[in-house]
């Protein structure tokens, strides 16, 4: 049998070997970590390379992504179907492999991490996904949830803000099957952390409220066995077991330096670190021993086979129980679905409600949430203003995870990765909400979200000047068409109640990505419709008000600026002109319809067009063509009443009736 060291050994030969094959990469961190991680998964993380997704396996994290061979080594060695070849191709194109673990790329990986802390963050969620989940759903004689959430971390992931954000939320919520490990190594990409980063990070974690361990060698198997023992043994908080190495460990005359974080070894060093750990073998050669001793397939196949006796028993004990829990891990929404949001939406329709989107989107919560034991929400220390909360919220606590609310306090960007990290575990459809604003703060959890295609609703009120007296400190401008400019966010701006309850419809119903809401502070009045419009809603853009078979010209608008758009038209057809209104809440969802449906919306012929939105204009040019014209801003706004801004900046009806005619 070979020894513990033998073991690590092979994750260090392969993660030198891809690097080096592939002119690029990362070595030193798989290297100075091997030894935790050959614990860590030969003793103790329970998982299944025979089936990944099993529901009930723990969660491995690589915060510091950087070091992705380490996770792909890993993969490979225990039987996740990650061959020779793959890794052989790391960082190449279409490869199982790429640069940074990219969930949906490779199986066993559980989430995209790179961009540092990141994956601390998305492991809080996860942990939080685990604990309410058990709280929701375990009863006495029958903990069918029952896992724990791993993390490796680094350096980087520390000094990155969005780490205290998640791990100080983490102490609070008491989230005791979290275990994080940092590779306190000493070594970033300029050298020694030493000359900017001194933190007592102990200190800090235990003043967070978690279980420390200091001071273990992380080359030690024995050592490191202990304090995974012990860090499992503490129930009621996180622990952070601080682990010394050596970055890039093995390599003789480049470990511990700064020259190992980020670049090939090199022939000759490769020559001297097989020398230096005794290991003989070709590149990307592993002997059959060393194999056999990773193998999991067995180890895994009896966790889960345990497991499903265990749920077997439960479903007979409590059958309706266990089919909401297979429904929601599934991720499928109850049978009831279509026939509950049509009824939702004719509902809004007919109480013809003058009111702020972000009102409605309450409402709408309250309609749906009631038949969705999945949703889960909060708000960073918005509620009362984002309305995340509905009439039958129960605040998650340290004391009782059996609730379906987060109160994430003022922690934009950990509250969005969090989310990210309860939407990858499964069980839940995650949505949180802040002021459009401060997305921000929250941008690059948001864009992760889009890379890797999860089902996380961003709530972003406050969404125009029409805030009013907080001035252009909470005034967004650029932050609709920057959203828009991500690659897989589908982003909603409605115009009243029916529109939101459609946006949330859509919301809810999507599985290949995030969308985020962009909701008014101030009332919105209703808009009548015929009963075909109200589905022509989820098209994302639909004629609201016509002007006859042949329309002189067109306003586009979305979410506040609607109302403004019907006023003019009015006025405009008092005066003899037959203009179209179309409102657009979903760009991204128009755009994706049939040439056929967009030309009936927006016909070629019609060039006489305006768009309106209390927004920076760039993202309306492709919607209004050479020939028209678009109301938005380009300077931040003012403080003082909604309208008294609106007028400074000219978004009025009056404007809009002036453009409309110089257009014609």
């Amino acid at each position: 049998m070979p020894s513990r060291r033998e073991l690590a050994n092979a994750i260090r030969a392969l993660s030198m070997d891809a690097v080096q094959r592939a002119k690029s990469g990362h070595p030193g961190a798989p290297m100075g970590m091997a030894d935790i991680a050959e614990v860590l998964w030969n003793d103790f993380l329970r998982h299944n390379p025979g089936n990944p997704q099993w529901c009930n396996r723990d969660r491995f994290v690589l915060s510091n992504g950087h070091g992705s061979m380490l996770q792909y080594a890993l993969l490979h060695l225990t039987g996740y179907g990650l061959t020779i070849g793959d890794l052989q191709q790391f960082r190449q194109l279409h490869s199982k492999t790429p640069g940074h673990p990219e969930f949906g790329y490779t199986l066993g990986v559980e989430t995209t991490t790179g961009p540092l802390g990141q994956g601390l963050a998305n492991s809080v969620g996860m942990a939080i996904a685990e604990k309410v989940l058990g709280a929701q759903f375990n009863r006495p004689g029958h903990a069918i949830v029952d896992h724990y959430t791993y993390v490796f971390l680094g350096d980087g992931c520390l000094m990155e803000g969005i780490s205290h954000e998640a791990c100080s939320l983490a102490g609070t919520l008491g989230l005791g099957k979290l275990i994080a490990v940092y590779d306190d190594n000493g070594i970033s990409i300029d050298g020694k952390v030493a000359g900017w980063f001194t933190d007592d990070t102990p200190g800090r974690f235990e003043a967070y409220g978690w279980h420390v361990i200091r001071e273990i060698d992380g080359h030690d198997a024995e050592a490191v066995k202990a304090a995974f023992e012990q860090a499992r043994s503490v129930a009621d908080r996180p622990t952070l077991i601080c682990a010394k190495t050596i970055i890039g460990f093995g390599a003789p005359n480049v470990c511990g330096t700064h020259g190992v974080h980020g670049a090939p070894l090199g022939d000759d060093e490769i020559r001297a670190t097989r020398e230096f750990l005794d290991w003989p073998h070709p590149p990307f050669h592993i002997p059959e021993a060393i194999y056999a001793g990773w193998d999991a397939h067995e180890s895994g196949a009896r966790w889960e086979r345990e497991w499903d006796e265990i749920f077997a028993d439960y479903k007979r004990a409590h059958p309706e129980l266990a089919r909401t829990f297979e429904r929601r891990i599934r991720g499928d929404l109850p049978g009831s679905w279509q026939s509950l949001a049509r009824e939702l939406v004719q509902q809004a329709d007919e109480q013809r409600r003058t009111v702020a989107t972000r009102k409605a989107s309450q409402m709408a919560l309250n309609g749906f949430g009631q038949h969705l034991p999945e949703l889960i929400g909060g708000s960073a220390d918005l509620t009362e203003s984002n309305n995340t909360w509905w009439d039958d919220c129960t605040a998650v606590s340290r004391q009782d995870g059996d609730g379906n609310y987060i109160y994430y306090g003022v922690r934009e960007f950990g509250m969005s990765a969090i989310v990210n990290g309860i939407a990858l575990h499964g069980g839940f459809v995650p949505y949180a909400g802040t002021f459009l604003v401060f997305s921000d703060y929250a941008r690059n959890a948001v864009r992760m979200a889009a890379l890797m295609k999860i089902r996380s609703i961003f709530v972003y009120t406050h969404d125009s000047i029409g805030l009013g007296e907080d001035g252009p400190t909470h005034q967004p401008i650029e932050h609709l068409a920057t959203l828009r400019l991500i690659p897989n966010i589908s982003l909603w701006r409605p115009c009243d109640a029916v529109e939101t309850v459609v946006a949330w419809q859509a919301a809810l119903e999507r599985r290949t990505g995030p969308t985020c809401l962009s909701l008014s502070r101030q009332n919105l009045p209703h808009q009548p419709r015929e009963p075909g419009q109200l589905e022509q809603i989820r098209r994302g853009g639909y004629v609201l008000r016509d002007a006859g078979p042949e329309p002189q010209a067109i306003i586009i608008a979305t979410g506040s600026e609607v109302a403004l758009a019907v006023d003019a038209q009015e006025r405009l057809a008092a005066e003899g002109y037959r203009v179209r209104v179309v409102s657009m809440p979903s760009v991204d969802t128009f755009l994706a319809q049939n040439v056929a449906y967009r030309e009936s919306v927006l016909p070629s012929a019609i060039t006489a067009r305006l768009a309106i939105e209390a927004a920076v204009p760039d993202s309306w040019l492709r919607f209004v063509g050479p020939q028209g014209r678009i109301l938005g801003l380009s300077a931040f706004g003012e403080s003082a009443p909604g309208p008294d801004v609106y007028q400074q900046f000219g978004l009025t009806v009056d404007q809009a009736i002036e453009t409309v005619r110089n257009l014609l």
